[in-house]
């Protein structure tokens, strides 16, 4: 999906860095991404396959995600088989939210 209307104007990426996130998320969606939940309408819980780099290469991007769109709670709890990622945003920034649970839920999950 190119398209990159979902993203919030109160993100301070660059807009030329945007797609390149995006994409990176995108990549480790595709490769890793095992389950998607949406345990209340301001929390998403992904679920990656674990495996050689993965927590660290998901923590790198949660830090650096949080850096330029501070309304996300990103959570990172490393297991024997899968990585979670916990997301959390405040009511203003749900349809955000919903956004990536869609982008997540048309992706590989396993």
């Amino acid at each position: 999906m190119s398209d990159l209307s979902w993203l919030p104007q109160s993100c301070t990426l660059p807009t030329e860095g945007q797609p390149l996130r995006v994409a990176e998320w995108n990549a480790l969606f595709a490769e890793r991404l095992a389950s998607s939940a949406r345990p209340g309408p301001l929390r998403l819980r992904l679920g990656l396959i674990g495996g050689p780099g993965v927590e660290q290469r998901l923590r790198d991007l949660a830090a650096r995600e949080a850096a330029c769109c501070s309304f996300f709670a990103l959570t990172v709890t490393p297991g024997d088989d899968l990585t979670l990622l916990d997301i959390g945003v405040d009511p203003t920034h749900e349809a955000v939210l919903d956004a990536l649970s869609a982008r997540t839920a048309t992706r590989g999950t396993r």
